[in-house]
């Protein structure tokens, strides 16, 4: 039996749950919560902490990619969406044709779309850099003001090219 962990972040634009095992993240997801319940304890996994550490990074602007081993839970479609979110560079947007495009099958728009939603990785499997056809902010299950927050963040955290 596998045990499931859970420890909570705090982070500037609200708590975010990471879920995971001893052998990777699972879930990652913005809570209603006001402050964190979930907390380190003995037990909890060197990966949870890694990724805890990870985020703190990233919140900071100090890192820009994930290293820690996280498992995908969908249908095959659906992984096949976030892996190619992954490609997506740091502060850069892709639209959600782009996405269908990548993936080989540009009439997939809608369902890259609903993919895009069903993201249990957020931050992590970057769905926040997914925009509108025509430039706009469009669908984040975190709310749209965390997705406008996270991409401003990225942008002054970038990378002189």
């Amino acid at each position: 039996m596998t045990t499931n962990y859970k420890v909570d972040y705090e982070s500037p634009i609200g708590v975010i749950e990471i879920a995971g095992t001893h052998e990777a993240i699972y879930s990652i997801l913005f809570s209603e919560k006001t402050e964190g319940v979930n907390v380190f304890h003995a037990e909890t996994p060197p990966v949870l902490v890694e990724c805890y550490n990870q985020l703190d990074e990233y919140f900071k602007g100090y890192r820009h990619e994930f290293t820690f081993p996280y498992q995908l839970e969908g249908t095959s479609f659906q992984k096949t969406v976030w892996n190619a979110l992954n490609k997506i560079p740091y502060s850069k947007t892709w639209t959600y044709k782009e996405i269908a495009l990548s993936i080989e099958n540009e009439k997939a728009v809608r369902a890259v779309g609903s993919a895009n939603g069903k993201n249990k990785l957020s931050i992590v499997i970057p769905c926040h850099r997914v925009i509108g056809s025509n430039g706009t902010l469009t669908g984040y299950a975190g709310g749209l003001w965390r997705k406008e927050w996270l991409l401003q963040h990225e942008k002054s955290y970038k990378k002189v090219e």
